[in-house]
C-alpha cells in the first residue's frame, strides 16, 4: 500500500467518526474532523511526492566484469551507446526515462549474436550500476542500486562480489576488524558510512583469517560514496583485483 493510499484511508476513517459524532458529541465530531482534514493534507502532499518523482530520470552506467569476455559494444533499445568497453571498464552514468528497456551486449565491432540480452526495468529517481558478470560461458547482467546520498562531511562504501571463482569474502581492516562479512559471488553488501580515511583493506576467506588479497591504500573523501568491486580470477588470469569506484 502507498503512503497515499494509507493516509487516505486514516482520513476516511477520521471522517466516518467525525459523521458518527456530529450531533451526539460535538467536541468528538470537531477532533475526529480535525484529523481527517490533517490526513486528507497528508496525502496530497504523498501525492505531489510521487507525482513530482515520478518525473525523474534514471541513471544507469555499465561495468564490462567478465574476466574471459572480449571487449564489447552495448545497446539500449537497439541503439549503440557504448563501444568497444573492454574487461573492467565502467561508462559514466546515461540518463534515461524511467521504463522499460532492452540491453543487448555483443562482442566489439559485431552485431550479429549477442553475448547478453536483457529487458530491465528502470525506476525514476533511481541510480544503477549493471554489472556484465559470470564468465564468457555462462554470462549474467546483473543490476545494483547506487546511492548517492551522504550525510554532510561523511563518506560511504561498499563492496560487490564480481569474481566468479573466487569463494564468499568478508572484507576488513588489514589485519584488524572486519568491514562485510561474507560476501560471496553476485551480492553485494549495505553502504557503511564512515569518517573520510585512507585506510589499507584485506579481503579475507568469509568467516577466516586467511588472507585472498590486500587492497592497499582505499583513500576515501568526504561527501564521496564508493564502491569496492572484486573482479578477476582468484586462480586464474586476469588476477583477482579489487576496483574503487565513485558511486
Amino acid at each position: 500500500m502507498s503512503k497515499q493510499q494509507d493516509f487516505l484511508n486514516k482520513a476516511a476513517l477520521y471522517d466516518l467518526l467525525a459523521g458518527y459524532y456530529k450531533y451526539s458529541n460535538p467536541s468528538m465530531h470537531v477532533h475526529y474532523y480535525q484529523k481527517h482534514l490533517k490526513y486528507m493534507n497528508f496525502a496530497l502532499k504523498a501525492q505531489e511526492r510521487e507525482m513530482n518523482l515520478s518525473s525523474q530520470p534514471s541513471y544507469v552506467r555499465l561495468l564490462h566484469a567478465v574476466p574471459d569476455a572480449p571487449s564489447v559494444d552495448i545497446y539500449v533499445n537497439a541503439n549503440r551507446v557504448l563501444r568497444d568497453v573492454a574487461f573492467k571498464d565502467i561508462s559514466d552514468y546515461l540518463t534515461l526515462p524511467a521504463g522499460k528497456y532492452h540491453i543487448d551486449i555483443y562482442p566489439a565491432g559485431t552485431g550479429v549474436s549477442t553475448l547478453i540480452s536483457k529487458k530491465v526495468k528502470l525506476e525514476p529517481g533511481k541510480v544503477y550500476t549493471f554489472a556484465a558478470a559470470g564468465t564468457s560461458n555462462k554470462l549474467q547482467l546483473l543490476p545494483y542500486i547506487d546511492d548517492p546520498s551522504i550525510p554532510g562531511g561523511e563518506t560511504k562504501l561498499k563492496f560487490i562480489h564480481l569474481s566468479p571463482d573466487a569463494p564468499a569474502v568478508d572484507i576488513g581492516v588489514k589485519g584488524g576488524d572486519t568491514v562485510f562479512s561474507d560476501v560471496s559471488f553476485k551480492k553485494a553488501s549495505d553502504y557503511l558510512i564512515l569518517t573520510p580515511m585512507t585506510v589499507n583493506l584485506e579481503a579475507r576467506k568469509a568467516g577466516t583469517k586467511d588472507k585472498i588479497l590486500e587492497i592497499p591504500n582505499v583513500k576515501l573523501n568526504a561527501n564521496q560514496p564508493y564502491t569496492l568491486v572484486a573482479v578477476g580470477l582468484a586462480g586464474g588470469s586476469p588476477e583477482l583485483e579489487v576496483m574503487l569506484l565513485k558511486g
